[in-house]
C-alpha cells in the first residue's frame, strides 16, 4: 500500500478567504471600571482625566490613560500586580486603542484568579 502523495501549498475554501469586519476602537471602559466595588478598591481620577484604581492591600493597580500614559507611546491601560518575597509580580499593558472587552477580560481574570490571605 503506498501512502499518497503530499500536494504543496494549503486547502482552504472560499468562506474562509472572505474579508472579516473586525471590532475596532476603544469600546466602553465602564467594562473595565464597573468590575471594582468600593469595599475592596480605591479609585481615583486625576486633573488629567486618567484613572487609577488600587486594591485595599495596594497590591493591585489598574490605570486607565484615556489620551495616553505621559512618557510613552500611546500606552492606555495599565494592570499591575505586585509580588512577594519569593514570587515576582508583573505589569501589563495596553494602548489607548485596544478594546475594553480585551482589557476588561484581562482584569476580570486576574481578579477571579486573587484569593484573601
Amino acid at each position: 500500500m503506498a501512502a499518497a502523495p503530499v500536494s504543496p501549498g494549503f486547502s482552504t475554501t472560499v468562506e474562509a478567504l472572505r474579508l472579516r469586519a473586525w471590532q475596532l476602537g476603544p469600546g466602553q471602559p465602564t467594562l473595565v471600571m464597573d468590575q471594582f466595588s468600593a469595599d475592596d478598591f480605591n479609585l481615583l481620577v486625576d486633573d488629567r482625566g486618567d484613572v487609577h484604581v488600587n486594591s485595599k492591600d495596594g497590591r493591585f493597580y489598574l490605570g486607565w490613560f484615556p489620551l495616553g500614559r505621559p512618557g510613552t507611546d500611546g500606552e492606555g491601560w495599565t494592570i499591575a500586580v505586585t509580588g512577594t518575597a519569593k514570587v515576582r509580580g508583573y505589569r501589563v499593558s495596553f494602548d489607548t486603542e485596544t478594546l475594553a472587552d480585551i482589557v476588561a477580560a484581562a482584569v476580570a481574570h486576574v481578579l477571579a484568579t486573587s484569593q484573601p490571605l
